[in-house]
């Protein structure tokens, strides 16, 4: 049996003078898009663009193998 899938399109976006990754989620996890961005310290400056969102890094949902065992589908 194949391994599940998370389906998602990634997109690169300059802001800032930095790249920030963005992930836009389809079947099972539709609608959830989630923003990255490497820093090179914690205590980097980082100006946040306005379509940010809140903070998940911490949020263990978000990790893949999560979002394929409990989908963004079924928070809800």
């Amino acid at each position: 049996m194949p391994a599940p899938l998370i389906e998602k399109t990634r997109h690169r976006i300059e802001h800032g003078g930095r790249v920030w990754e963005v992930d836009v989620f389809d079947g099972a996890n539709a609608g959830l898009v989630v923003a990255e961005i490497e820093l090179p310290s914690e205590d980097a400056d980082l100006e946040l663009p306005a379509w940010v969102g809140a903070e998940v890094t911490d949020d263990r949902r978000y990790l893949n193998a999560n979002l394929v065992a409990h989908p963004f589908s079924e928070w809800r």
